[in-house]
């Protein structure tokens, strides 16, 4: 019977999220989608849950393993009494069931125009027919790639430890064996085997006392299609994860210091007109170019019908009109910067400069934490020191609630700072749409965007953090899926066992580190290189 404790901690968390992700979709949501798209908005709200449900399984898995007398070797998914891996398992098919089938059917739902669309013959089609057309696209794509893979690299190779007893008179007794194997009884000079799934002191104190010979041995493990594609999601994932999270290491504690920095503060006459001069040259610069892609993109339409989106032209294209709107948006901060510094200034908050403030410290803490973890823990062949996994343990001593606490802030941090490493990168490089979510503004394909890049990540998010914790994670489920068979398939386990991916995050965070130092403020794009661009491809 599972323990009262985990479920009351498990609704107590799914109530939690559910407050959030409905505040969240409320405070943000644009006014034109108050009364509208309700069937976006609920795979956001689910989305949202979804995802924080996932960072958070992992402390309640390592709660539910650890948090009990006697919880050791391959009965462990039930220790505290909820069966862990059919949790995981459901979550494992959420995930990329929202991300290539709920998320873009409403994406292509919501996109669509109003009413009626015409599809190549010229017959009237529904906003429902394309998206499901759209949407089965998606899926043909994904399912191709899963059972290519699945049926090509879906064998591990799972490395184990094989313990031979010399003589029972050299003092093995079959006590000791037994806490070797798990069984009863094991005849002096017959191999016995246990995965390092289990604790090997025992065996390799045996071993250092010369009681037993010890080899390395694998053995070849049909993972099933739901651990298989847990793993696939999680190395694509990773691709993005690696760089937008890097990025986001730096960016989320220096933007929430730069916002307590930069704080309103009262204008004098001077600044006022100094500032309102400086707005109105960028509202009229960005007019003009407005008006030069306006009449560049009706130019082409009768001529540039090309869909393709490695076409050169259109790449251009994107790229011009994904500045312009990085440069709309700052213009747009700035001009509530303005407010908030005079015709808004009595209204403004002092309260909210301050909470940024303290986030902000606290970020820098824990990107810093995480760098040294990496450093000493997670890269090194021998951890030089446990760190992180020491002050879980710590806390968990203290108060069990702490250690499960904690492994959830640092966690969530990660995913906090992938969406922050893409919102960032967008506005440096205009090579990918800008999706920012700003409060009363923002629109369901912004949130869909963002919720779906959330679920991409957070199976890398889950299994870096898994490997990270292993010492205070050793007897987790996840830990066992991850780190034991996801992490020995073929092909894929080459980037995690030579942490590829992890060498790409850290180098990229610190590179990123020093880049925002020497550049902390987000810059509109230059008006004039832009309007030269344009003026160069419509001469």
């Amino acid at each position: 019977m599972a323990d009262i404790f985990m479920i009351i901690v498990a609704i107590v968390a799914f109530v939690i999220l559910a407050v959030v992700a409905i505040y969240l979709m409320i405070n943000y949501q644009h006014p034109d989608d108050k009364n509208e798209a309700y069937f976006p908005k609920f795979i956001v709200i689910v989305g949202i849950m979804l995802a924080g449900f996932t960072a958070f399984l992992l402390p309640m898995d390592v709660a539910n393993n650890d948090g009990y007398a006697g919880c050791t070797g391959y009965d462990t998914d039930l220790c505290g009494g909820l069966d862990m891996e059919l949790v995981w398992s459901i979550f494992f098919w959420l995930i990329p069931i929202w991300c290539f089938v709920l998320i873009p059917f409403a994406t292509f739902f919501y996109e669509a125009d109003d009413g009626l669309l015409l599809n190549p013959g010229g017959e009237k089609q529904s906003r429902v027919k394309s998206a499901v057309v759209w949407t089965l696209g998606t899926i043909i794509i994904v399912g191709i790639i899963f059972v290519t893979t699945y049926f090509l690299f879906s064998e591990a190779q799972i490395p184990i430890k094989a313990y031979t007893a010399k003589t029972v008179a050299q003092g093995l007794t079959e006590q000791e064996r037994g806490r070797i194997d798990f069984q009863s009884t094991v005849p002096a000079g017959v191999n016995f085997t246990t995965s390092f799934l289990a604790d090997f002191d025992e065996g390799d104190r045996l071993y250092a006392s010369g009681q037993v010979d010890l080899g390395e041995q694998t053995i070849p493990l049909k993972v099933s299609a739901t651990t298989f594609f847990a793993g696939l999601m999680a190395w694509l994932g990773w691709f993005l994860f690696a760089i937008f999270g890097g990025i986001g290491m730096s960016a989320l504690p220096m933007d929430l210091l730069l916002s307590f920095r930069n704080r309103p503060r009262k204008m004098d006459a001077a600044e006022y007109a100094e500032a309102q001069t400086s707005l109105r040259t960028r509202v009229n610069e960005l007019v003009g170019i407005g008006e030069m892609i306006k009449v560049e993109r009706d130019g082409q339409a009768p001529t540039n019908t090309s869909k393709n989106p490695f076409n050169k032209e259109k790449r251009k294209e994107r790229q011009a009109l994904n500045e312009f709107k990085s440069a709309v948006f700052l213009l747009e901060q700035d001009v509530q910067d303005f407010q908030a510094c005079t015709s808004e200034y009595e209204k403004t908050n002092p309260l909210v400069p301050w909470i940024s403030l303290i986030f902000g410290f606290f970020s820098c803490i824990i990107s810093l934490f995480w760098l040294i973890h990496i450093c000493v823990y997670v890269l090194p062949a021998k951890p030089i020191a446990l760190f992180l996994n020491t002050y879980f343990a710590w806390f968990d001593g203290w108060f069990p609630l702490f250690g499960v606490l904690s492994v959830a802030i640092f966690t969530l941090y990660m995913l906090f700072a992938a969406i922050k490493g893409c919102f960032k990168f967008g506005m440096r490089c205009a090579c990918i749409q800008l999706y920012p979510m700003i409060v009363g503004k923002t629109y369901m394909s912004a949130f869909l965007f963002n919720v779906g890049l959330v679920l991409l990540c957070s199976l890398p998010v889950v299994q870096f953090c898994a490997t990270s914790f292993s010492s205070y994670a050793r007897n987790s489920t996840i830990f066992r899926i991850f780190g034991v068979q996801i992490e020995n398939l073929g092909f894929f386990g080459v980037f995690w066992k030579n942490n590829i991916f992890t060498y790409i995050f850290l180098v990229w965070s610190l590179l990123c580190m020093i880049y925002l130092w020497c550049k902390p403020k987000d810059g509109p794009p230059s008006s004039d290189a832009l309007r030269d661009r344009l003026k160069s491809r419509t001469a």
